[in-house]
């Protein structure tokens, strides 16, 4: 399965089954750069567990208030349509993996 990039328009389909990692991000934000090749590593290795979608916070901002995103990169997991879990800032990629794991 390839990252999904979402928008404000398909966010809610996007989300509601299963479980799925979205990260809020922007295209001048350091941080989100250096996040990406870890969720394309995360998306390579667990596409059967989880699902990867990317929220650009500039292009889709009801979709960025509506969950409070106040900085990025926000990584926000949801199960099933609603938000389990989330981590703010840069993350390794094994505090990634624990998050979805511990919620799967």
């Amino acid at each position: 399965m390839a990252i999904v990039h979402g928008t404000d328009q398909t966010f809610n389909t996007e989300i509601e089954e299963g479980l799925v990692l979205v990260d809020f991000w922007a295209t001048w934000c350091g941080p989100c750069k250096m996040i990406a090749p870890v969720l394309e590593e995360m998306d390579a290795e667990m596409s059967d567990k989880v699902k990867i979608v990317k929220v650009d916070v500039d292009e889709n901002q009801a979709t960025a208030s509506q969950f409070g995103i106040m900085s990025i990169p926000t990584l926000v997991l949801f199960k099933d349509g609603q938000p389990v879990d989330k981590a703010v800032g840069f993350q390794p990629k094994e505090a990634l993996v624990q998050l979805v794991e511990k919620n799967a």
